[in-house]
């Protein structure tokens, strides 16, 4: 393996695949993408060499395979420090941090009624009393980043950072499930949908024709 190399899952499914691949993009990071379908031949038969953990992403530098997304967020600002993953400033930096955390693991019960599902339009579906709470707390963690760190521009912290490409695939389900969202919080899913890194991904979920059912549990298909 030559230079950096990112093995991912589906585009329309594999929301962590999508964190590292928008923050590398983002970053205007050279690398190859390395796309394992998910449930296929190719998967069973080269996810063993390529991870570690037997999941994605994993991304392969200098022989070596960093296969959390949070390493990966660490080692790209490690690697590439004037792309500037993080914010520069240090309470700043240290906020979102926090942020990409909670994210990385929390939100179970959004995770699991509102799968991601960038081709899908189920306005209305997946909403309970869990989803509810874990929405109201993403649009605090929105409101508090914004409104205490990101006056200079659209996006949580101003400018791009890793929390940013952490929350895009949150924004993807809040239109997929027509989540309706405080004024502040809908331009903010906005002006991350907006991202170039974010609409070639997005583009590249769309055109793809695998279903997997699990993955789709409102579909028609699916009941």
């Amino acid at each position: 393996m030559s230079g950096p190399q990112l093995v991912i899952g589906n585009k329309n499914y594999s929301s962590w695949s999508m964190r590292a691949w928008v923050l590398l993009r983002a970053l205007g990071i050279d690398f190859e993408e390395v796309q394992l379908k998910l449930h296929t031949e190719a998967w069973d038969r080269e996810i063993g060499r390529l991870s570690p953990s037997g999941r994605v992403p994993v991304l392969w530098l200098d022989g070596a395979p960093v296969w959390d997304t949070l390493a990966i967020a660490e080692t790209v600002a490690e690697r590439w420090p004037d792309r500037q993953a993080w914010p520069r400033d240090a309470r700043a930096r240290a906020v979102a941090r926090a942020a990409c955390a909670e994210m990385h693991s929390g939100f179970h019960a959004l995770r699991e009624a509102m799968p991601m599902n960038i081709r899908g339009a189920y306005p209305g579906r997946g909403m309970g009393p869990g989803v509810a709470q874990d929405i109201d707390r993403i649009v605090a963690i929105w409101t508090m980043c914004r409104e205490r760190h990101g006056r200079d521009g659209a996006l949580l912290f101003g400018a791009f950072t890793a929390a940013d490409a952490f929350y895009a695939p949150v924004a993807t389900r809040f239109v997929t499930y027509g989540v309706r969202l405080p004024d502040a919080a809908r331009r903010y899913v906005d002006a991350v949908l907006a991202l170039p890194a974010v609409q070639t991904w997005s583009a590249a979920a769309r055109a793809e024709p695998e279903v997997i059912a699990a993955e789709e549990p409102y579909a028609d298909h699916a009941r």
